[in-house]
Parts: structure tokens; C-alpha cells; sequence
């Protein structure tokens, strides 16, 4: 054990944690996994924000606060699940609060950074990276945190197993697949939804104990006595049966506080036996409600089959090229700005990208269908990838992510302004015309008053529709970080006044929006504070995710939002700038 006397001290302690007791932990820790897996985020060392693939550990990089706010004071990446225990376990000892994450590339929503200044970030994806299995018969791939949609897609292409499966792939393929999973994130084949593709879990929670989800707690016959828990060989329907038997659990585990998931079965996608992309352009911005309007009997139906996105034109002209590519403007783009950038790009205002998958007569049909549905709107025009002449469009980009591959493309929307972060502002809603337009409308006009272009677009699940805003800003601007915070929080109201909810956020409003879901006098609130305060007594497990705080914590000193001083320049609000 390395003395404590050579272990820097940090930026930010943890919370009622000495010096002295915060370098005792470091040093156990680092008996644990070794001194080479285990960082003191310290103040010799700048925070540097990295790049989407070579991102920090250590805090937001798409910082909406000053970088060493929400900020951890060290890094650990364990090896192995008993050194996830462990260390769960010295956490206990020491009440030392810990923030787990998988690849850590959760970004828009605050990457790897804690909710609580100073945890102690577990980095599951170091060191547990290992795909487990995957089986073509059962269709499904067994996975450590560190598997992202890369290295899974790589592993089906080299042992030539692409040919019989096909993963779902969210817009940027770096992420975790768990990750993505327990944060309840999308794709768009018909596998999109990645929660409900998952199928069996393994947890360490907040006591250290191993406990396995639906049938993997039926023991495998045939297993060595005395084997450790985490060696046990696996029940063969753990990855085909999601239930079990009992209460089902896996869902408390999603974007929770309740303990870390250390092995995911997903299902896979068999191969269709064929596959076509297409696009559909509509000139007008009202199109909008007619489009959505058209979708929602046909996504019903399953004649739309995977999960549709409508587009707002400056969300396919970010990906192309930056704001400066088109305009000298650094204010908001007008209505006029956008049909000039939409005829340029040979694009709609609003562009539907979607696919049909099986056979060719199946292809067909589906199709025709959809052509004679979408194309009954003045000036829409429909395009196969062939017949987009540009060297890599959004078509040709769309095209692979609908059929499962994994890219980087999306992440050129960040560079629409210099030094671009961004924040995504996901609520939901009905597939319905009316709202889809009253939500742009609202979203729309609270970016133009922040000063800010509306970026964004709709993905259709199977009965709803999140409304996912790309919020891009400058990140070195502090008052460009003032006004995305208050453009936040007035969404939040906004929507909730509307009865729309979002369904993931970044770290600085999961208080703000916990808070909206309040029906019955916060009864929801209730029932998670009882669990949480139940299997985590300590409240070491990620104190505050999505406005979840134990008891050991004065929840009302942690709640932020006060200090968004601003409001757009003419209101009577407005009171000057201040971070």
C-alpha cells in the first residue's frame, strides 16, 4: 500500500471526507486495483476536455458551469467485478460518495462529471471491456460495460458474424452499450429502443453483493462448487427470458443510484434478408404536422418499421458544415436564412429519413406504401441513397446508421459555432401534429430569445415521440453558459405547463425536472427516496442522479437553479448577466 503522505490532494474533496481520510482511501483503493488504475484529479493538472474518442474522465466537457464545478476528485477503473465490490465496499467504510460510468461518452447530458462535486468516478470501461458471448442461434450478445457500439459492430465484422446480426446504433458510435441501455437511449432500426432490447443484468449494489436479473438467478446446473458468484456459469435462458420469476427489477436500475451493472445481455437483430434507406423532403416549416400526422397510424401499424426521425433543416446543415459555411451571421438565422440554406443543400425544412427492411417483395410493398402516404404533401419529394449525387450527404450517413453501423458523422453538429458544446433538451410527447408543432414552436422560440438557432429534431417510438433540441454553444463564453442555463430551465417550465415531460437530462436540471414529475404530492419521489434510502443506507451510490438524494444529504443544498440571472434583452425580467 503506497503511504498516503505521496498521494496529492484533490480539487475538490468529497463531501465530510478529511484530507487525511480522502488519502487513506486513495491508498486502500489503489491496493485494490493497482496504482496505475486509480487518478487524483488534483489542481497541478489543467482539466482538459479531450475529444468525443478520447474524452476526460474527470469532469463535463461540454461544461455548462465552470469546469471544476461538477468535478470528481479521482478516477478508479477496477479490473474485474470483485474489484467493483471492493471498492463499493471501501466506500462504505469511508462514506465516500462514487459516480460509476461505462465509457463515459454520455455527452449532452454531462459526460463522466458527478453530480456531487468530489465522488470518486468509477470508470467501468477501462479495464471491463470484454464481450462475453454472442450467439447467433439466440441472437443476443452478452457484455461488459467497456463494450461500445465500435467494438461490438468490429467483433461482428471480423468473425464474420455481421452476416447474421446486426446491432441498433444511437447517431455516435463510441458510446456504451450498457450505458446507453440503463440511461434508457435510442437507436433506429426496429431494435431502437435499447432498454427494451436488453435482457438480463448483473449488479453489484451499494452493499458490494452480486445479485444476477430475471433467469440468470436460476443457477446454471453443472457449475463448481464454491465457485465465486461473478464466475458462475450462467443460466441458458438468462438472455432470452427477461422476467424470471417475481417482482421484475432491472427497470430500478435505469438511470438510478441503486448499483452498477456489470454485465448486459442485448438482443440482436437477425439480418433481414434485405434492407433500403430512403428520404423524404418537405419545403415548409409547417409541413410539421402533417408529417407527424401521416406517421402515427403507419408507425402503428409497423409499416414504418424502425424508428423514424424527422429532421429541422439546420440539424442536417450542421452535420455537413459549420454556421460559417453559410452565413457571416452570429445572431439567430432567420426564416428566410433557412429556405436559402435548405435550397443550397437541395433539402426540405424538414427532412423524414427512415428504412424497410426483408425481402424485396416485403421492400416493395412497404414502400409504395409509405410513398403514398408522406408524398400526398405539396412539394415533398422522396430519394433513395442513389439518388443524392453529393459526395457523403446526410442520406448517404443516415444510410448506415439504419442498417446498424456505427459512426462519428453526428458529432459535426457540435462545430456549428467555435469552441461548440452542447446540451440536449429531450422531452416527450403523443404522436400527434398538434403537439409536435406546439413543442417546436415553444423550444424554437425560447432559442431565439437565448440568442441561440434551433437545432434539433423528432424520433418516433412506438407510441411516442421524444423531441430531442441539439443546444449548441459556446463553451468558453461564460455568458453563452448563463444563457443556455436559463434556456434550459425555462424549457423545463414550459413543458411541464404543457404536461410534457423529459426523459433525460444533463446534470444541472435532473433536480429541476425530477421535481415536475410530481403527481400525488411527489408520491414517485417518495417511493425512489424509500428504495434508495433502503439498499443504500450510506448513500454512497451517486448521491442526486435524476434528483434522487439519500438521506444523508440536505437535499435543499444541493438543489441548483438560482442563479440564472438573465432573461432576453426588452422582458422586464432582464437583470444584467452573472455566473
Amino acid at each position: 500500500m503506497a503511504s498516503t503522505t505521496t498521494i496529492p490532494l484533490p480539487r475538490r474533496l468529497p463531501p465530510n471526507v478529511t484530507p487525511e481520510a480522502f488519502q487513506t482511501f486513495i491508498s486502500r483503493a489503489q491496493s485494490i486495483v493497482g496504482v496505475e488504475n486509480v487518478t487524483v484529479v488534483d489542481s497541478q493538472n489543467p482539466l482538459e476536455d479531450g475529444t468525443y474518442m478520447d474524452n476526460c474522465k474527470t469532469h463535463d466537457m461540454h461544461a455548462v458551469y465552470e469546469r471544476d464545478y461538477f468535478v470528481a476528485s479521482a478516477i478508479v477503473a477496477p479490473r474485474g467485478v470483485p474489484e467493483v465490490q471492493a471498492i463499493v465496499k471501501l466506500a462504505n467504510e469511508f462514506v465516500v460518495p462514487v459516480w460509476p460510468f461505462s465509457a463515459g461518452r454520455n455527452v449532452g447530458y454531462g459526460g463522466t462529471a458527478p453530480r456531487v462535486p468530489g465522488s470518486v468516478g468509477i470508470e467501468l470501461g477501462k479495464n471491463m471491456n470484454k464481450i462475453l458471448e454472442v450467439s447467433v442461434e439466440g441472437a443476443y450478445a452478452l457484455v461488459e460495460p467497456g463494450v461500445t457500439y465500435f467494438s461490438l459492430y468490429d467483433h461482428l465484422v471480423k468473425t464474420g458474424l455481421r452476416e447474421h446480426l446486426w446491432i441498433d446504433v444511437p447517431d455516435v458510435g463510441g458510446g456504451s452499450i450498457i450505458g446507453n441501455a440503463v440511461e434508457r437511449g435510442v437507436g433506429y432500426t426496429p431494435y431502437g429502443d435499447h432498454f427494451m432490447m436488453h435482457c438480463g443484468m448483473e449488479i453489484v449494489l451499494p452493499n458490494g453483493e452480486l445479485v444476477r436479473t430475471g433467469m440468470g438467478a436460476l443457477p446454471e446446473p453443472g457449475n463448481t462448487p464454491g465457485l465465486a458468484a461473478h464466475e458462475q456459469k450462467p443460466n441458458k435462458a438468462w438472455q432470452l427470458f427477461n422476467y424470471g420469476f417475481g417482482p421484475y427489477n432491472d427497470g430500478i436500475f435505469t438511470q438510478s443510484n441503486l448499483g452498477i451493472v456489470v454485465k448486459m445481455g442485448i438482443w440482436l437483430m437477425p439480418n433481414p434478408g434485405g434492407y433500403q434507406a430512403y428520404m423524404i423532403t418537405f419545403p415548409r416549416d409547417d409541413d410539421l404536422s402533417a408529417i407527424v400526422d401521416k406517421i402515427r397510424p403507419l408507425r402503428l401499424q409497423m409499416v414504418l418499421q424502425n424508428v423514424p426521425t424527422i429532421r429541422h433543416i439546420l440539424l442536417d446543415a450542421a452535420v455537413q458544415n459549420p454556421k460559417s459555411h453559410y452565413t457571416d451571421k452570429n445572431t439567430p438565422l432567420t426564416e428566410a436564412d433557412m429556405d436559402e440554406i435548405a435550397a443550397k443543400l437541395n433539402l426540405g425544412r424538414w427532412n423524414f429519413f427512415g428504412a424497410v427492411y426483408g425481402p424485396e417483395p416485403i421492400r416493395a410493398a412497404l414502400l409504395e406504401a409509405i410513398k403514398a402516404a408522406f408524398l400526398t404533401i405539396p412539394g415533398s419529394k422522396f430519394y433513395l441513397p442513389e439518388d443524392r449525387k453529393e459526395e457523403r450527404g446526410v442520406l448517404h450517413m443516415r444510410s448506415d446508421t439504419l442498417q446498424g453501423i456505427p459512426s462519428l458523422d453526428e458529432l459535426k453538429w457540435v462545430d456549428w459555432i467555435p469552441n461548440g458544446g452542447h446540451l440536449f433538451f429531450s422531452p416527450i410527447a403523443k404522436i400527434s401534429g398538434a403537439d409536435a408543432a406546439l413543442q417546436y414552436e415553444v423550444t424554437k422560440r425560447r432559442c431565439r430569445e437565448a440568442g441561440f438557432d434551433f437545432i434539433g429534431n423528432f424520433l418516433v417510438g412506438m407510441r411516442d415521440m421524444h423531441h430531442i433540441v441539439c443546444l449548441v454553444f459556446d463553451r468558453e463564453d461564460p455568458e453563452q453558459r448563463l444563457r443556455v442555463r436559463w434556456l434550459m430551465r425555462t424549457m423545463v417550465k414550459d413543458c411541464a405547463a404543457h404536461g410534457w415531460g423529459e426523459y433525460r437530462t444533463h446534470l444541472a436540471l435532473m433536480d429541476q425536472i425530477a421535481n415536475t414529475y410530481n403527481f400525488n404530492d411527489n408520491a414517485l419521489m417518495k417511493l425512489n427516496e424509500t428504495i434508495k434510502n433502503a439498499l443504500d443506507p450510506n448513500g454512497i451510490m451517486a448521491p442526486g442522479k435524476n434528483g434522487v438524494w439519500p438521506a444523508t444529504y440536505d437535499k435543499e443544498q444541493w438543489v441548483l437553479g438560482g442563479d440564472e440571472e438573465w432573461a432576453p434583452p426588452g422582458t422586464q425580467a432582464a437583470a444584467g448577466t452573472k455566473e
